[in-house]
């Protein structure tokens, strides 16, 4: 691929975003009402492509059950204040009232908490006991102190999420997580991540992983660019993953591995682009923290923004659009991507003739950079 000159000592690759990139229909419409979007991960099914991110102000023990019961997957935060404090609400309505310029120094003081083992297993045994899917995500740093708890407690799927997460970390003064031999231990399906490259990602794919998380700093809770200056466009980091899973299914025989966008998908457009760059599902955070049933009571935060030394992320006050359902099947009230994004997926999937999510991964695509007003 063609690099460009940014100066006469640095060459870099173009790269694009969901804005820079449209779909383009094709001679075949179908009727919606006969469009898939049923997928399916390790010996799961679920009747939608949308995994609910595991954040405070997404997911809760309750809205997981909620979100579950309507064909997704939720995913609960298993550092988060849920497993800190046996009733965080009070605390929830407090960090949503915060004003932004205390958010961050509070929130501080209120995820020093420890996290209660105890509270892991309950927080689980709550959601299965619903009979809805059951998965719970730590970061790589957490997971060989709280793994085994997890696994006991009765989980569908593993998550292991990061800002960003490789197969390979070297550290002089503790022994990383071998996420080869840790994934080829368990027992459960184990998604990780984020990637954002072809060769992370492979590296990733060879752990043995069931799916691969796709994003960097692209949420919209996060200031990982202007903190760290490290940013993947997510249109092209999704074709490099794609094409990297692509490659290791040769590679291994046959093996496939799910490939989910998590971050920068905020709207039904930004969901139907993801699944035609090549994404199996996507991870949706500030989309359904616009829930009115969602724990952030119309604010939005990730882990990043409560980091004890560097945040990388910000409490957002984005309100509220609807409910669960409304968000995800509609009916719409709005014209802005927000609600109904499952029929909006149904549409576009219609529009350029395709009925099933892995079909579509093949549809046509432009460059036409799209600037919001």
């Amino acid at each position: 691929m063609s690099e460009i000159e940014i100066g006469r000592g640095k060459r870099g690759r173009r790269a694009y975003s969901f804005d820079d990139i449209a779909i383009v229909p094709s001679r075949r419409t179908r009727d919606p009402e006969e469009v898939s979007t049923g997928w399916q991960i390790d010996a799961y099914h679920f009747e939608i492509p949308v995994i609910a991110a595991p954040m405070d102000s997404v997911m809760s023990p309750e809205t997981a059950i909620a979100f579950g019961r309507l064909g997704g997957l939720p995913v609960l935060d298993l550092e988060g204040l849920w497993t800190r404090y046996r009733d965080p609400e009070p605390l929830l309505e407090e960090i949503a009232s915060l004003a932004p310029e205390a958010a961050t120094a509070r929130m501080q003081e209120i995820y020093r908490a420890e996290i209660q083992p105890d509270l892991i297993v309950e927080r689980l045994r709550e959601i299965r006991a619903a009979g809805v899917p059951v998965a719970g995500a730590l970061t790589p740093q957490r997971t060989q102190q709280h793994w085994k708890t997890v696994v006991d407690a009765g989980v569908d799927l593993f998550v292991i999420r990061g800002t960003t997460v490789s197969a390979e970390h070297v550290s002089g003064r503790a022994e990383p997580l071998n996420l080869k031999r840790f994934i080829y231990e368990l027992d459960v399906p184990v998604i990780v991540g984020g990637a954002a490259s072809y060769s992370a990602a492979l590296h990733l794919m060879r752990t043995g992983a069931a799916g691969v998380l796709v994003g960097f700093g692209g949420g919209a809770a996060h200031t990982t660019r202007r903190a760290l200056g490290i940013h993947a466009p997510m249109a092209s980091a999704l074709a490099d993953v794609s094409a990297a899973r692509r490659d290791y299914l040769d590679e291994s025989g046959g093996r496939y591995v799910h490939v989910i966008a998590d971050g920068g998908v905020g709207t039904s457009g930004e969901l139907v682009k993801a699944i035609a760059m090549g994404a199996d599902a996507v991870m949706l955070g500030a989309a359904l923290a616009r829930a009115s049933e969602a724990p952030g009571r119309g604010t939005h935060w990730g882990p990043e923004a409560h980091h004890p030394q560097l945040p990388r992320g910000e409490r957002l006050a984005i309100g509220t659009v609807g409910s669960l359902t409304e968000i995800l099947f509609g009916p719409s009230r709005l014209a802005d991507g927000t609600t109904n994004l499952i029929g909006a997926l149904r549409r576009a999937m219609a529009t350029t003739g395709y009925l099933e999510l892995k079909e579509f991964q093949r549809v046509d695509v432009v460059v036409a950079p799209y600037h919001r007003s």
